[in-house]
């Protein structure tokens, strides 16, 4: 997708195995022949994480992409679909499938998940080192009740998303320095 990244554990005892992937479009690397994932390419989001990081979505681990994938869009969304990749690490392989729409967006204004399975044992959360900073509360904002049924997230908690209130999604950190909630970006922000 020609981006870089660089992770974090986030891991807590309501969110096992959980890290914080920053991405970002890597400037060395080829234009992929298609538009990245998570909308990185979108004018208003290249423009507002040019300014500062942003949380933009989230990424949600699924043993069955496609009976979830499926029953998302019969609950009327596109989740897009699934595709392989892997990325070589010092540990070992890495490979996933990933949900990606042919338009690079997202759903519900970032606060429908992207599904990710992950092929074989490794996951990068147990390559990672322990982080005093840990995920405790994960708000998505404006996702369907049908699509909350499907995709089965039982530590996330769904609100209303209403006009000019709050974002789509909200993730709320305890970290040295007391908690911190970040909000997401979204373009009517």
């Amino acid at each position: 997708m020609g981006t870089h990244n660089r992770l974090l554990s986030i891991s807590s005892e309501r969110f096992p195995e959980c890290y914080l992937e920053i991405i970002a479009i890597d400037p060395a690397a080829a234009a992929p022949a298609r538009l990245r994932w998570f909308g990185l390419d979108a004018p208003a989001l290249r423009e507002a994480v040019r300014v500062q990081p942003r949380l933009v979505h989230v990424v949600a681990r699924t043993r069955m992409i496609e009976m979830v994938r499926w029953g998302l869009i019969n609950s009327g969304l596109n989740p897009g679909e699934p595709l392989a990749a892997q990325r070589e690490t010092s540990q070992g392989l890495l490979k996933w499938r990933i949900t990606v729409r042919d338009d690079g967006r997202v759903e519900c204004a970032g606060a429908l998940p992207t599904l990710i399975e992950w092929q074989g044992d490794a996951h990068p959360s147990k390559q990672l080192p322990r982080s005093p900073v840990a995920l405790q509360a994960l708000t998505l904002r404006g996702v369907p009740a049908q699509a909350l049924d499907v995709l089965k997230l039982p530590a996330v908690q769904a609100a209303a998303l209403q006009a000019g209130a709050a974002a789509p999604l909200s993730a709320t950190f305890d970290t040295p320095g007391g908690r911190v909630v970040l909000d997401a970006w979204h373009p009517d922000a």
